[in-house]
């Protein structure tokens, strides 16, 4: 494709995310000289950690916040143009003689309507940041109406101040379940405990080796112990080494079962316990989102806490022209997202690499990283999880495919390859596309194979749940219809 004339000989630097990380490259990016398009598939900036009270439920209009003003200064930017609710649903990388970023495919209008607008961006340099998805690992039970992601409870407790019930539990692992705890208890629903899945010893290991490093982030203690200040004053239990390993009901979830577990996460026999809850939230941890990152031929890197693109020291990836940031490099929290963001975002746009104020950024991006690992050691997910399930649990919602079939299908010599599986069993075919079951059935696959899955073809990649030709649903006739043409000027195509 041929792109259309410039207008500006500034620098085009497309966005996709508009969470902690997306606005901070935005900010950047625009500070450095730049033109930025900022799309986000939200109707409003900020991601989950930014969400609140929409104005139509009586939330603030302008909370003068410094989320708020950074929030006004990129929106109302004369460089930049800011496209809601657009989705990327593909990365067109160019020709091999023609190295830089990809074409970038899009999408804008909701995401139930009939006559979005096509268009199709051409960035001087692409900065992807495109968060993570809640983690819940299955249990018998867990597909019950009131059993909630924890993230899926959060959205819809600051975004609709939704009541979620009068006996909530709240279960999983890591540090994200203190601030799903605090919007369950402000928005009046009856939390009646908080259950970490991972020993005392275990988190206490993780977050106290090495200590001096601890002081690089006061602010991270200063939040715990608001929280904790929270938890007491509604006199919420806290306990570790326990979680839910299943939920009953008829209809809906009317009791969930505890126990007390080993530091591998096998269930100490003898230690159930059965709870009465009209709600249940569980997370146990995050999944990044990769499908534009692998799309983009980015490279990635295997670490304790899963797969992330990889970057250098400029939050460059292996693809020239592209740059990471937030949580699809390694989950680390909105401050590290940031950090991370302005960093990619000032390079991405041609700023200087030797401003002096990027030294604060690059030490405190180091010092996110150092968190990423800390958190991956204190709150692992434990090999042993499997053992929680029974041939009927339900592995893929969508397409309810439950354990067993999914065992008989990865011990089946004829249906080895992932491919094969997946058509036999039907997990991942519904309509979220393995985007929620996909890290599931793949390291369950691998556990009952013994093996990683292989290349389905010479010269081609090996099965990933995160690698699809579509990164997001896209009509037949949309498909079809003519987009507008390539171009360098965001201003241009709205108009």
């Amino acid at each position: 494709m041929t792109a259309a004339p410039r207008t500006d000989a500034r620098r085009h630097v497309v966005v996709v995310g508009a969470g902690p990380a997306g606005l901070a490259a935005a900010a950047s990016a625009l500070a450095a000289g730049a033109r930025v398009t900022l799309a986000d598939a939200a109707e409003r900036p900020g991601g989950q950690y930014h969400r609140m009270l929409a104005e139509e439920f009586g939330g603030p209009r302008d909370t003068g916040s410094r989320f708020d003003r950074l929030r006004r200064s990129v929106l109302g930017h004369p460089r930049c143009t800011w496209l809601a609710e657009t989705s990327v649903w593909a990365l067109e990388r160019p020709a091999p003689e023609e190295p830089g970023p990809p074409l970038v495919h899009t999408l804008t209008g909701p995401a139930d309507g009939t006559n979005r607008t096509r268009r199709v961006l051409t960035p001087d340099a692409l900065v992807l940041a495109p968060g993570a998805h809640d983690r819940v690992l299955p249990f018998p039970g867990w597909d019950l109406p009131g059993v909630y992601a924890a993230g899926a409870a959060q959205a819809l407790v600051k975004g609709e101040r939704l009541v979620l019930g009068d006996a909530v539990l709240l279960a999983g692992t890591g540090p994200f379940l203190l601030p799903v705890a605090a919007a369950l208890l402000t928005a009046g629903a009856g939390l009646r405990a908080v259950l970490e899945a991972n020993p005392a010893a275990t988190v206490a290991r993780g977050w106290t080796g090495r200590p001096w490093e601890l002081a690089s982030q006061p602010a991270k203690a200063a939040e715990l112990g608001r929280y904790v200040a929270h938890l007491t004053q509604h006199q919420v239990v806290y306990r570790t080494g326990r979680a839910v390993i299943e939920a009953r009901g008829e209809g809906r979830v009317e009791e969930a079962v505890t126990a007390r577990l080993r530091p591998d996460w096998s269930v100490v026999p003898g230690s159930e316990r059965t709870v009465p809850v009209d709600a249940l939230c569980v997370g146990h941890g995050f999944s990044p989102q990769l499908e534009l990152p692998l799309a983009a031929g980015c490279a990635l890197v295997r670490t304790a806490a899963g797969e992330f693109v990889a970057v250098d020291d400029d939050q460059l990836t292996s693809v020239p022209g592209v740059y990471a940031a937030g949580e699809a490099t390694g989950i680390a929290g909105a401050p590290a997202a940031r950090t991370e963001g302005a960093l990619a975002g000032w390079l991405a746009a041609g700023g200087d690499p030797a401003a002096p104020a990027l030294r604060r950024v690059r030490r405190n991006r180091d010092h996110g990283r150092a968190f990423a690992a800390r958190l991956a050691a204190a709150h692992p997910i434990g090999p042993a999880w499997p053992g929680w399930l029974r041939p009927e649990t339900v592995i893929c919602r969508c397409e309810e495919t439950d354990y067993g079939t999914l065992c008989r299908a990865a011990t089946d010599a004829s249906g080895a390859a992932p491919r094969v599986t997946k058509l036999a069993t039907r997990a991942g075919l519904g309509p979220c596309q393995a985007r929620v079951c996909g890290p599931t059935v793949a390291e369950l696959t691998t556990r009952l194979r013994g093996a990683p899955p292989g290349h389905p073809a010479e010269g081609l990649p090996p099965a990933a749940p995160h690698r699809r030709p579509l990164a997001q649903p896209i009509r037949l006739g949309e498909l079809a219809r003519t987009p507008t043409a390539p171009h360098t000027d965001p201003k241009e195509s709205t108009a």
